[in-house]
């Protein structure tokens, strides 16, 4: 039995006009005239979503208001599971089109509304107001400019106007000023913080108690032979001496050359740009901490130990017991003690 074929789409096919491509998709695009949805190209063919986010996205556009779009009632829509669908709406939320707003009614209930945007990089980059709407309007109270009089024919004799007396005009009401509302909040909330917000103060450099010649020497020569165990740690001069005196405390604290060198120069980044900035975090974050003075070990050493008493086996049953010295366990020396009175 034959293949059939859709003799519909073929006679579609041969009436798309132009000629065909050789190869990719071709498009028979018939006009929608109920039951559609517009859909963007930045949400059809989002470099960043998956395909579950973007066919989840289309489906939230296409319900009505008022849907309930949780994971349950979604999983039961579609033939996805739970998860694969949480981690879409989680995609959803990440690049803004989808937020989870909580709300508390009058009593103690909360509630969770789940607001969808089809355009949301249009609430970050509002578009301008038309120049009809931007221009600005005449103020009520001010009065309209008169029209210039009609030149009448010279043959017209036009007849003096009788003066009527009239009442004054009333004064020009004062304009009413609309009162000032607050902004509306914003339906998505910015969760990455500005460029221009306050980073947290650096730790300053170590320093040694008191920099002795002999300290200022040796950490001046360790800096100064790092590259040749670590090429990429090449440092000027001036690097050098702002480095000194976290050296010297490390060196202070009975650290040795060859465990401050793997400290700093093990897995570097790459490429390595500032090798000195690199220095001086490490020097600060990862400073030993300071040995035991003599004070502190002769406290250690006069503090009461605990005496734990060793196990002892017995003579007489082999059971196990706590003693100083070897023997017998308790209910052995009760038997000996009430046969030795037997016995007397």
């Amino acid at each position: 039995m034959d293949t059939q074929q859709n003799t519909a789409l073929t006679r579609a096919l041969a009436e798309v006009p132009g000629p065909l491509p050789t190869r990719g998709v071709i498009h028979i695009t018939i006009p929608h005239t109920d039951r559609f949805t517009v859909v963007g190209n930045h949400l059809a063919q989002h470099p960043h979503l998956s395909c579950t986010a973007v066919g989840l996205a289309v489906l939230i556009q296409s319900l009505p208001r008022g849907t309930e779009i949780s994971i349950k009632a979604l999983a039961a829509r579609c033939k996805e599971g739970e998860k694969r669908i949480a981690a879409a709406l989680r995609e959803l939320e990440a690049h803004g089109y989808l937020q989870r707003l909580r709300h508390r009614l009058s009593g103690k209930k909360v509630i969770t509304r789940t607001v969808f945007c089809n355009q949301p990089a249009a609430l970050l980059h509002p578009r301008p107001r038309p120049a009809a709407e931007a221009r600005p309007r005449p103020a009520a109270s001010a009065p309209a400019p008169a029209p210039a009089p009609a030149r009448m024919p010279a043959r017209v004799h036009v007849p003096a106007p009788v003066p009527v007396p009239t009442a004054a005009p009333p004064a020009p009401e004062a304009p009413s000023v609309p009162p000032v509302l607050p902004p509306p909040p914003p339906l998505f909330e910015r969760r990455v913080p500005p460029p221009t917000a306050p980073k947290a103060p650096r730790r300053p450099l170590p320093q040694p108690r008191e920099l002795t010649p002999e300290l200022d020497r040796v950490a001046t020569a360790f800096l100064s032979d790092l590259h040749r165990h670590a090429p990429q740690f090449t440092l000027s001069e001036g690097d050098v001496r702002r480095l000194v005196p976290g050296v010297a405390a490390w060196l202070e604290r009975a650290a040795r050359p060859e465990a401050i060198r793997r400290a700093l120069t093990d897995d570097p980044p790459h490429p390595l740009r500032h090798p000195a900035k690199l220095l001086a975090h490490r020097l600060t974050e990862l400073l030993p901490p300071a040995p035991p003075g003599v004070d502190d070990l002769a406290t250690l050493a006069a503090r009461p130990r605990v005496v734990v008493t060793p196990f002892q086996t017995c003579d007489d049953c082999d059971r196990a017991f706590r003693s100083p010295t070897p023997g017998h366990c308790r209910d052995c020396r009760e038997t000996r003690a009430v046969y030795a009175q037997a016995a007397a």
